[in-house]
């Protein structure tokens, strides 16, 4: 796990081992009112005595912290320049103002438990399943690492790149494959790629369609030459023939829509080649989830389309 926060003071600790790590959603600073408030100072030892019952305030929180003896004290909040002293001298890091989806995922990384008030701090909620702590700078910027979690419920995968716009291409890129991992997982379903899967279902929506006869013909027709949008763009991205391909993937696929062999057919066109393979043997598939919502969005934009009866324009006709 890892996050972009540096450490609050210079002379605390940047690598620490087998730490002992709490986590915080509250700040380690004076509490100040949440209404507006006047207070009358007669003499200075009045004023003394406020920036004292301050102090105390912050050093009553950092021993109560600094009693169950942590390495690292993470918090969502801010830290005071009295508790950052505290800290260094006991030997404590400190991290502040850490995100709280960070935060969420430092608890579920070391085994720690977020807590929100100091006085009710447990040896329970002191996460020790992180290995490895070490700060890094990486650019111009610091780093912190929580390396070598026992168990870990969150990870960190860090991307680098040559521009920030690489960057977004290559963040981009990893959502994509692990959404198709989570659709998977979820429903373990999967089709042949290639435009075998649109070819198949052309095939059989046009001989479903010459089994009915008069108008209710045309929606089977044109569905399954719809269907056959896929794999024809994929001929056309190849560079090659695109009529020759598509006659060609049509007529290996009704070949075995005719046998009623009983077992899937998974010709498809390569889409590094162009050429007609079959995709089992490739390796290439696709999620059912995704394949089974873009037929129903389509189907359902269509009719959306079709129930259209006028369109209204903006725009005034021209006065003669």
């Amino acid at each position: 796990l890892m996050f972009n926060k540096d450490v609050t003071h210079s002379k605390m600790r940047r690598r620490i081992e087998n730490p002992r790590i709490l986590l915080l959603d509250s700040p380690l600073e004076y509490k100040k009112g949440e209404s507006q408030t006047n207070v009358e100072i007669t003499n200075t030892e009045d004023w003394n005595t406020m920036l004292k019952m301050e102090e105390e305030y912050v050093e009553n929180m950092c021993m109560e912290i600094i009693a169950f003896k942590p390495d690292i004290v993470v918090t969502e909040k801010g830290v005071s320049d009295l508790a950052q002293h505290y800290f260094a001298k006991a030997g404590i890091t400190a991290f502040r103002r850490l995100r709280k989806t960070d935060n969420n995922r430092m608890a579920r990384a070391t085994g720690a438990t977020i807590v929100s008030r100091t006085d009710e701090i447990q040896e329970s909620d002191i996460g020790t399943k992180c290995g490895l702590f070490e700060m890094r700078k990486i650019g111009e910027e610091w780093f912190a690492f929580f390396e070598e979690c026992e168990d870990p419920k969150a990870c960190t995968v860090l991307l680098r790149g040559g521009s920030k716009d690489v960057l977004n291409e290559i963040e981009r890129n990893l959502q994509d494959a692990m959404q198709v991992v989570r659709n998977v997982v979820y429903e373990p379903k999967l089709l042949p790629g290639g435009g075998a899967t649109e070819m198949a279902v052309s095939i059989g929506l046009r001989r479903a369609g010459m089994k009915v006869e008069g108008v209710q013909q045309g929606p089977y027709v044109a569905v399954g030459e719809a269907m056959e949008v896929i794999p024809r763009t994929l001929a056309q991205n190849c560079g090659v023939s695109v009529i020759r391909t598509v006659t060609e993937l049509r007529a290996k696929h009704a070949a075995h829509y005719d046998a009623d062999s009983g077992s899937p057919c998974n010709i498809g066109v390569d889409g590094t080649t162009g050429e007609i393979k079959d995709m089992a043997e490739l390796g290439i598939w696709e999620p059912f989830s995704v394949k089974r919502q873009t037929v129903v969005t389509a189907i359902e934009s269509a009719c959306m389309i079709l129930r259209i009866d006028d369109v209204v324009s903006g725009s005034r006709k021209a006065q003669g």
